[in-house]
């Protein structure tokens, strides 16, 4: 006969009255598990009931667990509700790993409110039990279906830095590090960005040597031991994620070396045939924009005169010769070559803060003609940079303020700071000997809040000024639209070529290629 509403209350009475006693009264808890079988009132006073006087019937905890956990998986969305909400009372002793393994399968439900209810259990156990909480999310994360497995790994992204030091003890900081890299051995790509955000927010990894243990990690992951395939977009895609996952982890005590190396042996080598992963992501000039953040944090290089060299050689395309003139005096090529900037603020800073290590290249290791090449394509590029920065000075003259923030003017300024920080680098250049003592900071990075703040209108001359002796930061980068800035006319301006506002793209967000199949354990993720 089913369970009555009756029942259920004649059967809480017993309970509640015995005290001292309630193991004597195994089958009015036995009444209150059967409940689970009644109808939708039935199963809401189940579901209160039984994690109620639960601890006192340690032989029945599996079947008052299951009969919570069928509750759990009601097709009425308000029991399934009430039955989560009150899981956090099953999680005593070794039922905490299976509690917490429940609700991370839980995490799959599309309803908002009963995701919230689940995130809010799981949030409750950890404060009772971190350790059997953990466990239970990375069984399902290790062996969970994907849906399950992908929220889990965003519920510890998004949640595993809101818990304070006495949840989250170094013990557990530990634990949350050794299971990681466990799971990182078969990832997708959104998995590995989201993952390496968790380790990175560990407390007891904020030193050198843990930063360096993350910037293993990355290597691991970005296969710098293999040549790479430049057709390939999934492999492009894979050495820039991981490149960007690596890159706040770069100071001058955890080096870029391996890195800077790859790129100079494996990437410079292919720019022109690399496969953008993104449509509309510039493939050449991504590359070049994370080169050149990493190059200040380069150490000692084995083969730093082969890269250095490459370098240059790049560096060189990106420099044009001056048109051939005619004999009336006017230029004989239809029109005048384009002047990249953006491509060689970022090749020459690289080649730059390099070439620091080896301060005799230009003078002892390049040949003679090479480097009168060299000084020439320098030259011609310096006339047009002079030509385009007093356009860009005379059209930001006297603005400030809300002037500077439309998208017309915010480009301009971006195209200000990169052609002045080529300007510093060049005149570097020119000194006899090259010097490389000038510091500037990339257009592309935000300006320090010291820098920001000024106590008088910036002048033409001030803004975008890429010299600056603070020490460099590593922010992270904006993901701004890309927008182009056509130069206005003038001998030079007309063949600069496109000013972009470029930002960083930021990581691929759909499942659409492989990140995962490292062995034999390759789970067939797609991302």
């Amino acid at each position: 006969m089913a369970v009555t509403i009756e029942d259920l209350y004649r059967s809480y009475g017993v309970l509640a009255d015995a005290k001292d006693n309630l193991s004597q009264h195994k089958d009015a808890y036995q009444v209150i598990l059967d409940g689970v079988k009644g109808g939708p009132k039935e199963k809401r006073l189940a579901a209160q009931f039984i994690p109620k006087f639960f601890s006192s019937f340690p032989e029945l905890a599996d079947s008052a667990i299951n009969a919570q956990l069928d509750l759990c998986e009601d097709e009425d969305v308000s029991i399934r509700r009430q039955a989560i909400k009150e899981l956090p009372r099953f999680a005593t002793g070794e039922n905490t790993a299976r509690v917490a393994d429940i609700l991370t399968q839980l995490l799959q439900t599309d309803d908002t409110a009963e995701f919230n209810q689940v995130t809010g259990s799981l949030i409750s156990i950890f404060k009772i039990d971190a350790k059997g909480t953990l466990g239970g999310l990375f069984s399902q994360i290790l062996q969970g279906e994907d849906v399950v497995r992908e929220r889990a790994i965003k519920f510890l992204s998004s949640k595993l830095k809101t818990l304070s030091e006495e949840v989250m003890t170094k013990e557990m900081e530990d634990y949350v590090f050794v299971e990681t890299k466990k799971v990182l051995e078969d990832v997708t790509g959104e998995e590995f960005v989201l993952l390496m955000r968790v380790v990175s927010g560990l407390r007891v990894l904020q030193t050198v040597n843990g930063r360096q243990q993350l910037v293993e990690l990355v290597v691991e992951q970005a296969f710098l031991e293999q040549a790479l395939n430049p057709a390939d977009p999934d492999t492009v895609d894979r050495l820039l994620q991981c490149t960007r996952q690596a890159l706040p982890l770069f100071s001058k005590n955890v080096h870029s070396t391996r890195f800077v190396t790859y790129f100079c042996e494996h990437v410079l080598p292919n720019l022109s045939s690399l496969t953008s992963p993104v449509a509309e992501l510039d493939i050449q000039l991504e590359v070049l924009k994370l080169l050149a953040e990493m190059s200040p944090f380069c150490g000692d290089m084995d083969k730093l005169e082969p890269n250095l060299n490459m370098l240059f050689t790049k560096l060189l395309e990106f420099m044009p010769l001056p048109p051939e003139e005619a004999e009336n005096g006017e230029n004989a090529a239809s029109e005048e070559p384009k002047l990249q900037f953006s491509y060689v603020e970022c090749l020459l800073f690289g080649f730059h803060q390099l070439g620091k290590k080896l301060p005799d290249f230009l003078l002892e290791k390049v040949d003679a003609e090479r480097l009168k090449d060299f000084k020439i394509r320098l030259q011609y590029f310096a006339r047009g940079l002079q030509v385009y920065i007093r356009q860009l000075r005379v059209a930001l003259q006297g603005k400030s303020g809300d002037a500077l923030k439309t998208d017309e003017n915010k480009i301009k300024v971006v195209a200000l700071k990169i052609t002045n920080n080529i300007n510093v680098l060049i005149k570097d250049l020119f000194h006899n000997p090259p010097s490389f003592k000038s510091t500037v900071s990339l257009s592309w990075k935000p300006i320090q809040k010291s820098e920001a703040v000024a106590p008088k209108r910036p002048s033409a001359e001030d803004i975008g000024s890429g010299a600056s002796t603070n020490k460099q930061v590593s922010p992270q980068p904006r993901r701004d639209a890309r927008q182009i800035y056509n130069p206005p006319s003038g001998k030079f301006s007309a063949t600069i070529g496109n000013f972009t506002n470029e930002q960083r793209g930021g990581f691929r967000g759909g499942r659409g290629r492989g990140f995962g199949g490292r062995g034999n354990r390759s789970r067939g993720r797609t991302y």
